[in-house]
Protein backbone atom coordinates (compact mmCIF):
# COMPACT_ATOMS: atom_id res chain seq x y z
CA UNK A 1 0.00 0.00 0.00
CA UNK A 2 1.11 3.33 -1.01
CA UNK A 3 0.29 5.93 1.23
CA UNK A 4 0.80 9.97 0.56
CA UNK A 5 1.57 12.62 3.87
CA UNK A 6 1.16 15.94 4.19
CA UNK A 7 2.07 18.02 6.57
CA UNK A 8 -0.71 19.90 8.56
CA UNK A 9 -0.06 22.47 11.28
CA UNK A 10 3.53 20.84 12.71
CA UNK A 11 1.35 17.50 12.71
CA UNK A 12 0.90 14.98 9.64
CA UNK A 13 -1.85 13.33 8.54
CA UNK A 14 -1.83 10.23 5.91
CA UNK A 15 -4.13 10.56 2.53
CA UNK A 16 -5.29 7.13 1.63
CA UNK A 17 -5.04 5.67 -1.81
CA UNK A 18 -8.42 6.60 -2.93
CA UNK A 19 -7.22 10.21 -2.54
CA UNK A 20 -5.51 9.85 -5.69
CA UNK A 21 -8.90 9.39 -7.34
CA UNK A 22 -10.35 13.26 -8.92
CA UNK A 23 -12.92 14.53 -6.81
CA UNK A 24 -14.94 16.10 -10.22
CA UNK A 25 -16.26 18.99 -10.49
CA UNK A 26 -19.13 19.42 -7.41
CA UNK A 27 -16.53 17.95 -5.06
CA UNK A 28 -14.40 20.90 -5.86
CA UNK A 29 -17.09 23.36 -5.20
CA UNK A 30 -17.72 21.20 -1.77
CA UNK A 31 -14.21 21.15 -0.56
CA UNK A 32 -14.53 25.17 -1.17
CA UNK A 33 -17.62 25.05 0.94
CA UNK A 34 -16.61 23.70 3.61
CA UNK A 35 -13.12 25.10 4.15
CA UNK A 36 -14.86 28.61 4.12
CA UNK A 37 -18.49 28.14 5.99
CA UNK A 38 -17.49 24.77 7.86
CA UNK A 39 -13.93 24.39 8.47
CA UNK A 40 -14.85 22.43 12.09
CA UNK A 41 -16.02 19.37 9.63
CA UNK A 42 -13.60 20.29 7.05
CA UNK A 43 -10.81 19.63 9.52
CA UNK A 44 -12.76 16.69 11.27
CA UNK A 45 -12.83 14.82 8.05
CA UNK A 46 -9.74 15.75 6.46
CA UNK A 47 -7.42 14.36 9.73
CA UNK A 48 -9.78 11.48 9.67
CA UNK A 49 -8.81 10.95 6.58
CA UNK A 50 -12.47 10.67 5.29
CA UNK A 51 -12.59 14.01 3.48
CA UNK A 52 -11.80 12.72 0.03
CA UNK A 53 -14.56 9.77 0.51
CA UNK A 54 -17.16 12.39 1.24
CA UNK A 55 -16.10 14.32 -1.81
CA UNK A 56 -16.09 11.19 -4.33
CA UNK A 57 -19.80 10.49 -2.85
CA UNK A 58 -21.17 14.19 -3.33
CA UNK A 59 -19.44 14.19 -6.43
CA UNK A 60 -21.44 10.86 -7.63
CA UNK A 61 -24.84 11.66 -6.17
CA UNK A 62 -24.71 14.96 -7.68
CA UNK A 63 -23.78 13.60 -11.35
CA UNK A 64 -27.05 10.46 -10.67
CA UNK A 65 -29.34 13.77 -9.92
CA UNK A 66 -28.36 15.39 -12.62
CA UNK A 67 -29.18 12.27 -14.84
CA UNK A 68 -32.73 12.06 -13.54
CA UNK A 69 -33.55 15.75 -13.75
CA UNK A 70 -31.37 16.65 -16.85
CA UNK A 71 -34.75 15.10 -19.25
CA UNK A 72 -37.12 17.29 -17.34
CA UNK A 73 -34.81 20.61 -17.48
CA UNK A 74 -34.03 20.34 -20.79
CA UNK A 75 -37.91 19.63 -21.92
CA UNK A 76 -39.35 23.24 -19.62
CA UNK A 77 -35.90 24.58 -21.97
CA UNK A 78 -37.41 23.87 -24.57
CA UNK A 79 -34.45 21.92 -26.04
CA UNK A 80 -35.73 19.48 -28.10
CA UNK A 81 -33.97 16.51 -30.18
CA UNK A 82 -35.57 18.13 -33.24
CA UNK A 83 -34.35 21.38 -32.42
CA UNK A 84 -30.73 20.09 -32.22
CA UNK A 85 -31.16 18.98 -35.83
CA UNK A 86 -32.81 22.64 -37.11
CA UNK A 87 -31.08 25.16 -34.63
CA UNK A 88 -27.47 23.50 -33.41
CA UNK A 89 -26.86 26.69 -31.90
CA UNK A 90 -29.94 27.33 -30.35
CA UNK A 91 -30.44 24.17 -29.21
CA UNK A 92 -26.45 23.94 -27.80
CA UNK A 93 -27.20 27.59 -25.40
CA UNK A 94 -30.58 26.08 -24.14
CA UNK A 95 -28.10 22.92 -22.85
CA UNK A 96 -25.83 25.01 -21.43
CA UNK A 97 -28.54 27.12 -19.79
CA UNK A 98 -29.88 23.55 -17.97
CA UNK A 99 -25.78 22.33 -17.31
CA UNK A 100 -25.19 25.73 -15.58
CA UNK A 101 -27.72 25.36 -13.36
Amino acid sequence: MCATYCALSGTSAVLSEAATENIGKYGCIQREYLQEYQPEFYNQRFLSGKLHEHLLEINYTTYQRLERIMPELTKRAGAAKELKASASLKWAGLMNTCIDL
